[in-house]
């Protein structure tokens, strides 16, 4: 497994996929990226050699943000939103979707598993509920 910016990208895989390990690289992306190192996107990322590698690593650093200064940059966004209060900090504040899904069915990735909101009557019922849930 080659070891580009401090990530193992799978060597058995075409270089144009093996890329797309890097968080902020995707398909569109790796192929420029191949493109600009002057490497083969169907080559496999085992049979790149240590020049390779080295060209690939300095097109990344040089044009892409990508790793840990973009999810640095994803999470101060979304701090800003948050602490400006704008509708869409609130949806990441609440933890609900964001971008208009439907919240009455589905959505169940950003809220959730179910939790059954309900009165319960009868004192022995109230209280096995309680035991339940502690």
């Amino acid at each position: 497994m080659p070891r580009v910016l401090g990530i193992d990208i799978p060597g058995r895989k075409k270089l144009e996929y093996s890329l797309r390990y890097i968080y902020g690289i995707g398909p569109t992306t790796a192929k420029e990226v191949c493109a600009k190192a002057n490497l083969d996107p169907a080559k496999k990322a085992d049979a790149l050699t240590d020049e390779d590698i080295q060209h690939l690593v300095a097109v990344l650093q040089s044009d892409y943000r990508i790793e840990g200064d973009l999810r640095r940059e994803v999470a101060s966004n979304i701090r800003r939103l948050i602490s400006i209060g704008s509708y869409r900090g609130m949806r990441h504040r609440r933890g609900l979707p964001v971008r208009g899904q439907r919240t009455k069915t589905n959505a169940r990735t950003r809220k959730g598993a179910k939790r059954t909101v309900g009165v319960i009557r009868g004192k022995e019922a109230r209280s096995a509920a309680k035991a339940a849930t502690k």
